[in-house]
């Protein structure tokens, strides 16, 4: 089934009374193609809308505005129940006090009129889904019984059970432990094979989804950063971003130019950039992009060396970059050539250097890299697949804007809480003792009463309300 989504937008009201016009965009002109069959997962950091998104595709949130289709048919208006959808929530949901068996029938006896099945193909069904996800051994057992991997997979068989039409993951690993959320998500991926149903997955784990999705879409703030298959996405980031957010260990990213087709940093330079502009830059390089060499152009001073077995990791440190440290992964073969200390000198992989303007912080092609993105592009349309990406200024302004405003508001409540308790704390602080010659004007009015007065507690206290209500 195909999932198309045209100017999806869902905005939440502001909570704040004193803010009315503050509202909260959850997902923001939300415009995505989903193939029929395909497993796509909806990346990115919390707070990015993935999981908003998803829920309007289920039918649980009413989009603000925007259309929501399965196949031909326009679906936003109808109810969750009726839009054939399967839903496997992150804590899986299940009935405590009902079996495995009694769990995966559930959504079957719920079935009316010409939908309701009988007695034998609900059971029918029950085992053949159960079999699919390789728990019918485990039918007579109550959730407490099972591993949380167990349980997991109780739960996507009680959603495909249904036959929906299309099946959504909300985040379904992420209570698993590490060894079990690798098994766990195999199994989804052999799973929606089998069954060849359109599967949307979300979750903020880069390695997830780029080891089982067909497909990615990276979201930050509720607006589509870019889309690919996942090795494309990586070889070939929009803006920085996405080179960011993708890989591990994190992209190496420095402060740049460029300046009559070579790329700088700091005076050093370090790759040629035919066709590119004069201008101020970010480079991103990714841990495997440097090739030890005498001769090369990047210089950077060593801190530590981490060997990985077949890799080492060469931690070193360079006034232009953006990162604490820098991680240069290079075969373990060439680790005598790195000394503990002192200076190292990289060549570039020109594949692995990804150039993004200083202000908008999108991407900047230069050499072979515009011949490779146009055959990414031309692949991807003849393959049928929806190619988006985020132009312009990144997301990011009204975002800062919040942070910078809301700690403000906290820092005035506080700075009021703390006052009252400076003031209470003063009445029963033991005053200091009188010197001699001070004994004499004891009977004087005081210069500053006004700031030696004791206040009231209630009276501090109705004043401290009135000040919240307001």
């Amino acid at each position: 089934m195909k999932v198309v989504l045209e100017h999806l937008t869902k905005i939440f009201p502001s909570r704040n009374k004193k803010e009315k016009n503050a509202e909260v965009v959850a997902v923001n002109d939300f415009n995505l193609e989903i193939p029929d069959g395909k497993l796509i997962g909806l990346l990115g950091p919390s707070g990015c809308g993935k999981s908003t998104t998803l829920y309007m595709i289920s039918g649980l949130q009413p989009p603000t505005s925007g259309k929501i289709y399965f196949g031909e048919d326009d679906v936003t208006e109808l109810a969750a129940e009726n839009r054939g959808i399967g839903l496997v929530f992150q804590n899986y949901a299940l009935y405590p006090h009902m079996t495995v068996q009694q769990n995966i029938l559930f959504p079957l006896q719920n079935l009316k009129g010409e939908n309701r099945l009988s007695k034998e193909e609900m059971l029918k069904r029950v085992y053949e889904v159960a079999k699919l996800v390789q728990i019918d051994e485990y039918m007579n057992r109550k959730p407490s019984e099972l591993s949380g991997g167990q349980q997991q997979r109780v739960a996507i068989a009680r959603a495909l059970v249904k036959m929906p039409r299309v099946l959504l993951l909300d985040e379904p690993l992420s209570n698993l432990d590490a060894r079990l959320r690798l098994q766990t998500r195999e199994e989804i991926r052999r799973i929606q094979r089998d069954t060849g149903i359109t599967t949307i997955f979300v979750t903020h784990d880069q390695e997830e989804a780029m080891s089982i999705s067909d497909f990615i879409v990276v979201m930050k703030l509720g607006i589509i950063m870019q889309t690919g298959k996942p090795q494309w996405v990586y070889d070939d980031p929009a803006n920085l971003f996405v080179a960011k957010f993708l890989g591990t260990p994190p992209i190496n990213v420095f402060r740049g130019k460029i300046e009559g087709e070579k790329l700088y940093i700091g005076e050093e330079a370090v790759l040629d950039t035919k066709g590119a502009e004069d201008q101020e830059v970010y480079i991103g390089i990714r841990p495997e992009g440097f090739i030890l060499d005498e001769k090369g152009g990047l210089t950077c001073s060593v801190s530590g060396i981490d060997v990985m077995g077949r890799d080492v990791s060469v931690v070193s440190t360079n006034e232009n970059s953006l990162n604490p440290v820098i991680r240069s992964i290079v075969s373990a073969d060439e680790a005598g050539k790195v000394s503990d200390s002192g200076e190292v000198k990289f060549r570039l992989k020109e594949h692995k250097v990804f150039v993004f303007n200083r202000e908008t912080e999108s991407r900047v092609y230069f050499g072979k890299q515009f011949a490779a993105h146009e055959a990414m592009l031309r692949a991807m349309q003849a393959e049928g697949e929806f190619y988006a990406f985020h132009e312009g200024p990144l997301p990011r302004e009204a975002d800062d804007a919040s942070k910078q405003t809301q700690p403000e508001e906290e820092k005035g409540f506080v700075a009021k809480v703390k006052n009252f308790f400076a003031k209470i704390g003063g009445a029963f602080r033991k005053k200091p003792e009188t010197p001699a010659e001070d004994v004499a004007q004891e009977g004087a009015p005081a210069e500053n009463a006004e700031n030696t007065e004791i206040a009231d507690p209630t009276q501090t206290q109705m004043d401290k309300e009135d000040d919240i209500s307001q």
